[in-house]
């Protein structure tokens, strides 16, 4: 077993009573608006036409006040194993499962937003120790980005996802991995992306959901599926993102709101999570309460609303447009996913794809909404890479 580094410490998280009981008192005397005016009898994407659905919010913020127990996520935080460390002055956490196998491979996962590492939870188990001893086996660490969660909220300016990728490369030395693979989607997928870019001597290949290829390509030669794929995700950009326009210039202005009330903080993220998932009325059909509320009620605990939309602030379009990714890539594109590019328009930046998968269901939170698929299609993908020859 590698020897951790002296300044990695064990890590419990444990909210006080007093934070969960002001927590049910907030919700308890929320202040809410008049329904949407766009009101229709019939399940459907239209019932969202405003925004999340009074009628939607008020069944989750009930069951959240009466229902829902977070001491249950705290447990299965501690099971997995939680731990912190400093890196360029700011305390990182991060979750860490050794696989027992002696042939597995260290493996670093990074969440977006709304995200946290409540996204993998569920899966960090089966990657580390598959019950298909032909799957591959993973040291697993998932670490919780700066200003989320359990770490450090920075204090300047300058963590964007440039910094936060050496930042990994230093935690994953720390943990005795001098070599590993990643996976990511979403600001996750972005700094996959940047890992594997800008540090193959430590990066034995990647896997990610997000897949962008460098500004100014053209769509002639692409097929009718590949153009839809286009033309989904400008209009994602042009007319879905205002949520990312905001935090991208003004974060401390909307982080008011996401750090006093939790309803509000609720609605942000419940928005995202129905709109960006393969589902046709609710989040709920494919994601479960108690999933949800376990991302947003770390949100709320740790008060990381404001300095979690700041990666926006950082990062917003900074991916550099010559970055390009030698190491092996696999690639999955999720059908309800907000971004999507045709593979000719990846390869422009991803080199080597070894592996390339387009599934028939999901969306962007592929963890929790397929995770049994999601664990076979790292698996496979992750395999492909270290397959790849060198």
């Amino acid at each position: 077993m590698p020897q951790l580094a002296s300044d990695v410490r064990a890590f419990e998280a444990r909210a006080t009573d007093a934070d969960l009981d002001d927590l049910r008192a907030r919700l308890a005397a929320a202040r809410l608006p008049e329904a949407e005016t766009v009101r229709h009898a019939a399940p459907g994407p239209a019932r969202w036409g405003q925004g999340v659905p009074l009628a939607d919010l008020v069944d989750v913020v009930d069951y959240w006040r009466t229902g829902y127990d977070w001491r249950s996520f705290e447990d299965r935080l501690d099971r997995i194993g939680q731990f912190r460390t400093t890196i360029e002055g700011l305390g990182i956490h991060f979750l860490h499962r050794r696989s027992p196998r002696a042939d597995a491979t260290p493996l670093i996962l990074t969440h977006g937003w709304p995200g946290s590492i409540a996204e993998f939870v569920d899966v960090v188990a089966e990657l580390a120790d598959p019950e298909d001893a032909g799957a591959p086996a993973f040291h697993v660490v998932v670490p919780s980005l700066p200003g989320f969660g359990y770490s450090d909220k920075p204090a300047t300016t300058g963590w964007g996802t440039e910094k936060i990728a050496a930042a990994w490369v230093e935690l994953m030395d720390r943990l005795g991995y001098r070599r590993f693979t990643a996976h990511g989607g979403d600001w996750g997928g972005n700094i996959t992306t940047v890992l594997g870019g800008r540090f193959p001597e430590h990066v034995l290949g990647i896997h990610t959901t997000f897949a962008a290829g460098p500004p100014g390509l053209i769509t002639d030669g692409l097929t009718p599926a590949e153009r839809r794929w286009t033309e989904e995700t400008h209009d994602f950009w042009h007319h879905r993102a205002a949520y990312a326009k905001q935090q991208a210039t003004r974060p401390q202005t909307i982080g008011y709101s996401l750090v006093d009330s939790p309803v509000g903080l609720l609605a942000w993220i419940l928005d995202k999570f129905a709109e960006w998932s393969d589902t046709e009325d609710s989040p709920f059909e494919t994601i479960s309460r108690d999933r949800i509320l376990d991302d947003v009620t770390l949100y709320w605990l740790t008060r990381t609303g404001a300095s979690a939309a700041r990666i926006y602030y950082e990062s917003h379009n900074s991916l550099d447009p010559e970055l390009r990714v030698d190491v092996p890539s696999a690639i999955t594109t999720y059908p309800r996913d907000i971004e999507k590019y045709p593979r000719a328009w990846a390869q422009e930046r991803y080199r080597r794809i070894v592996r390339w998968r387009s599934p028939e269901t999901g969306g962007h939170f592929p963890s929790l909404e397929v995770p049994g698929y999601f664990v076979k299609d790292l698996q496979d993908g992750l395999a492909a890479v270290l397959a790849a020859p060198r």
